[in-house]
Order: structure tokens, then sequence, then C-alpha cells
């Protein structure tokens, strides 16, 4: 069990960072408490993993031939380049960092499947796009649905606490889907664990990260980007649950940060540029571009010393 640390340490980095893309507009906007919107997505995002997360899982364990030991190494280099991150109260991709790993690892050992790393990179490039596009078609829906009922107030505000507490779940399920391969799959292609247990091990995992350490994340998703109005909140939520849902039907792990900071912007282009505070904006894109290299560059060290061998002079 000690040798699967490092994979359980990237699953609680990828909770404590991550739930923010599920819960952190409807937290920020005061619409649902924290404790709740922590035990809601813990919940479903251990159902994500368990029924929907092995497609995903079997896409990273192609990318490359591990050994126990490379799986170890690219585990423990992805995770602490998350937590880096997390520790900035920076959203990254938690994808970018695994597959930055597998690729400093599998660099230096040349075990790598280009073909399936190709289509993971074009599935990161649509995945912003993805979130905008939804946004704007999810809020005018919503929009126009708000618009033709007579609703008070109070039953507005009924109906959209539920919503948020709907689409947070819907969006839990869809992370523990779609991103619990980045947190075992690695062990699954060393033959260290078989797809259910992965499946298991990695969903638990990143629902602690949830319970214990979200709170920081969640703040910055919310408040940092766009002054996030509970209506806007659920597009939000919406479309990035969709975006990183049909990402994981096809089997391909993807950013569910890049999903919401897409869907943020198609929200803030209907609502004004102004609306987006770029500075943020534009930390989070170097973390974005720097994680990959950054994971890359620990993972491949990390295995490179591991082969040194001690020579006398």
């Amino acid at each position: 069990m000690t040798s699967l640390l490092g994979g359980i340490f990237l699953g609680w980095s990828l909770g404590a960072n991550d739930a923010a893309n599920v819960f952190g507009a409807a937290v920020s906007s005061r619409m649902v408490k924290f404790w709740t919107a922590a035990i809601l997505a813990s919940s479903f995002v251990l159902a994500g993993a368990l029924l929907g997360g092995q497609s995903g899982i079997e896409t990273l364990r192609g990318l490359t031939s591990f050994t126990s030991n490379q799986a170890i190494i690219a585990s423990i280099a992805a995770a602490c380049t998350v937590t880096i991150m997390t520790l900035l109260g920076l959203p990254v991709s938690t994808s970018q960092a695994v597959v930055g790993a597998i690729l400093g690892v599998g660099f230096l050992n040349r075990q790598l499947n280009f073909a399936g790393l190709g289509k993971v990179v074009l599935c990161w490039v649509g995945t912003p796009v993805g979130g905008m596009v939804l946004a704007i078609i999810v809020y005018k829906l919503l929009a126009a649905v708000t618009n033709s009922t007579n609703l008070n107030i109070f039953q507005s505000d009924i109906l959209l606490r539920l919503g948020l507490i709907i689409a947070g779940s819907y969006g839990a399920y869809a992370l523990g889907a779609n991103n619990v391969a980045n947190v075992t799959a690695v062990f699954v292609g060393a033959g260290m664990l078989s797809t259910s247990a992965a499946a298991l091990i990695g969903g638990l995992s990143i629902g602690l990260g949830i319970l214990t350490f979200s709170k920081k994340v969640m703040e910055t998703v919310g408040q940092k980007l766009v002054r996030l109005d509970p209506f806007s909140a659920l597009a939000v939520v919406l479309a990035q649950a969709i975006t990183v849902h049909v990402f994981a039907l096809v089997g391909v792990p993807v950013s569910t940060s890049q999903a919401v900071i897409g869907a943020v912007l198609g929200v803030g282009i209907i609502k004004g540029v102004n609306t987006i505070q770029r500075r943020t904006l534009v930390h989070i894109f170097l973390a974005w571009f720097l994680t990959p290299f950054v994971a890359s560059v620990f993972a491949l060290s990390l295995d490179f010393a591991t082969h040194l061998r001690y020579i006398p002079g």
C-alpha cells in the first residue's frame, strides 16, 4: 500500500484543487454552504470514479509502459506540482501535471505513445473552447426559461439554490469519471492495480482532498476571476460539467480548470469583458503552461536520480 502513496497524494491534491470547479462559484456567491458543497462533491466524485472512470484509465495507461518504480515517480512528480500550485491558490490542470510527469519518465526511457499523446493534447485544446461555447448557450437558454416564468424573488432564490446543488453534484460526478485516471492510471499500466481498484482508490483520495483542503481555491475561482451572480454561477457549473462529462465518455482525461475558466469567459462575453479580472486570468494561464513543464522536469530528474550509481574515484 505504501507504494501507492504517491497516487493517493495526487488524488488528495486533485480534490483540493478541482473541487472549486464544481462548487466554487456556488460557495463564493453564498448560495451553498462550503460543507454542504464538500460533502456532496466528495460523494459524487466517488460515484463518478466507480461508474465512469474506466475509459479514461485505459487511455492514460496506454501512453507508456511503466515499471512500478516509474509509476511511483510519475505520481509523486505530478502530485508535488499540483500541490505547489494549490498552495498558491491557482486552479491548475492536474491532467497536464500527470501527462507532463509521464512525458518526463517516458522521454528518459524512450517509452512514449505519441499517437495517444496527440489525442490527449488535442482534447486539451478543445476543453476551454467547449466550456466557453456551452456557457453562452446554457446562459441564454436559462435566461429564456427564467424570463418565461413569473416567479417572485423568494421562488427564484429557492430554484437557483436547488439548481446549483444539482449542477454541482453532476459536475462532481463528471470530475470523478474524467479525472480519476489522472490519479491511478499509471499504477494500472504498471500492473500494480486492477482498473476497478484504481477507480476506488482514486475516488476516495480525491474525496479526501475535497473535504480537507479545497476552500482556498474555491474562493479564487468564484471571486477573483468574475464577480459571479448566482444565475451566472449556475450557467458556468452546468457548462463545465457537460464539457468534462463528454470527454469522460470519449475516454480522455481533461482539465476541469480549463473547462470552468472557459465557461467563465463565456459568461464574461455575455456580461461584458470588463467583468473579467485580467491579472488573475493571466496568472492562471501562466500556471497552465508551467504545470506540464515543471512536472516533466521533476519526473525526469527523479527517474534519472534513481538510475545513478556511485562510481569510486
